[in-house]
């Protein structure tokens, strides 16, 4: 199959298969930088929580050893905000899970940034595949007039467009086995998030500098 023959399909499916390459390239984009990111990110969650689970009070040293090589990592903010409460209410501990849910609430909704991108595109790539088909299923009945030869048009004409749909089809499962491995590991996030709240609660008494919050 030449260059110049795929171009010509992908005029034939009304420029259908370029707009497939678009999706497919998007698709794999968001797929590479999430995966990345949830990875370090869950990488060094399973780090803090370790840290945590070994020191009885939150040594200020060792946080900012963390801090320095992870100054973004979302679980941070649920101990800078018990941090951030005042001294008396620091051993009240329904002012703490009070103030812990809500950093846990702020945090959510960046985990799962750009995944409705993958999504729309796993929705769509299939129905914009058929919409190719039926789009080159017009240019291979254009040629019923033609008598004999027609028909062998009409049957080439038609597997070529179905290349529109298996396209469609490939972005969708593709992007459908990503989509379910990053939604897993938003929800592995989601939970060490959540430990770490319930291990700070239990702890009560939390230590940590404030200007740790500078670095």
């Amino acid at each position: 199959m030449s260059f110049n023959h795929i171009l010509d399909l992908a005029n034939d499916s009304g420029g259908t298969l370029y707009l497939m390459v678009i999706l497919f390239t998007l698709a794999l984009t968001i797929i590479i930088e999430r995966s990345r990111h949830l990875s370090n990110m869950m990488e060094a969650g399973d780090q803090l929580l370790k840290l945590v689970k070994t020191k009885k009070n939150l040594n200020p040293q060792v946080f900012t050893e963390f801090l320095e090589k992870h100054p973004k990592l979302p679980h941070l903010n649920l101990v800078h905000a018990a941090n951030d409460l005042p001294g008396n209410l620091k051993h009240d501990r329904e002012s703490l899970d009070s103030v812990l849910e809500e950093a846990l609430m702020h945090e959510v909704p960046q985990l799962d940034r750009s995944l409705w991108m993958l999504d729309t595109v796993i929705t769509l790539a299939p129905l914009l595949g058929l919409f190719g088909t039926i789009l080159g299923m017009f240019n291979a009945f254009s040629v019923l007039g033609q008598g004999q030869s027609g028909a062998l048009q009409i049957t080439s004409g038609i597997a070529e467009a179905l290349l529109a749909t298996a396209s469609g089809l490939v972005v969708a499962m593709v992007g459908l086995i990503f989509f379910n491995g990053l939604n897993t590991r938003v929800r592995l996030v989601i939970h060490q998030l959540e430990t770490l709240k319930i291990i700070i609660l239990n702890q009560g008494n939390i230590k940590i500098q404030h200007n740790l919050k500078a670095l």
